[in-house]
């Protein structure tokens, strides 16, 4: 039991985790969660006790060699996030990296992660894709996204409800007002909705009410130009 555990836990509906998850955070002797209010709720409803503490990115640089040293020193230590796994656009790599370069055992569960389901329900090719996350803000945006104007592979990205309709405004720039694009969003909960079109289609459709929920953004990849030859002599 002494070493690192990433434990996905849901990313909307609570009964999206496994009998394993529940399992491994009871035994465990201390849970670090991104956000304690958040994770307080999901520990209450499946009666896990365990003591919990705070870890994200405004103090993992300073806490990651001492979390790191209490299990070599025995500790069992799991690691959340405010939903699905830790790591994917959330803290952990810190912690990940500096745990393995001391020789600390690390374990990932499977588990909940919002991309996949958003990735399978745009019906966009899923054997090569590019996974993006959270665009830079500011610095970098632009140079980013004019990168990848040329790319084949299916795009995956991350957006605020706050943002989403400057990004679709920057893909109908970049990628065109045609290029296919899937928005899914609230995903496992009540109101989850995957809406699929057109780049203006969608900026359209989004732009006409008020959009609430974590929101994953499936762009289809560059079509391929194939040259057309003509028969005849």
């Amino acid at each position: 039991m002494s070493k690192l555990y990433l434990v996905p836990t849901p990313v909307g509906n609570l009964e999206d985790i496994t009998f394993r998850a529940v399992r491994i955070l009871k035994e465990v002797d201390l849970i670090l969660a991104e956000d304690t209010r958040t994770s307080y709720h999901l520990l209450r409803h499946y009666e896990i006790s365990t003591k919990l503490a705070s870890h994200h990115k405004f103090n993992e640089h300073k806490t990651v060699e001492r979390i790191a040293d209490q299990i070599l020193e025995g500790a069992s230590i799991a690691l959340i996030s405010d939903a699905g796994t830790p790591s994917i656009s959330d803290p952990g790599f810190l912690l990940v990296r500096t745990c393995l370069d001391k020789g600390v055992e690390v374990e990932c569960l499977p588990g909940a992660t919002a991309f996949v389901p958003a990735l399978v329900n745009s019906g966009f090719p899923s054997d090569k894709f590019c996974f993006e996350g959270f665009l830079p803000q500011k610095k970098g945006r632009e140079k980013r996204l004019t990168e990848l104007e040329s790319e084949a592979r299916t795009m995956i990205f991350y957006e605020s409800p706050f943002r989403l309709i400057k990004l679709l405004e920057q893909f109908v720039n970049h990628f065109g007002p045609d290029r296919q694009v899937s928005v899914s969003r609230e995903l496992s909960k009540l109101y989850e909705e995957n809406f699929r079109g057109t780049c203006s289609d969608v900026l359209a459709h989004f732009s006409a009410k008020t959009v609430k929920g974590e929101i994953v953004v499936v762009v289809e990849g560059k079509p391929s130009s194939k040259r057309i030859e003509l028969g005849g002599e």
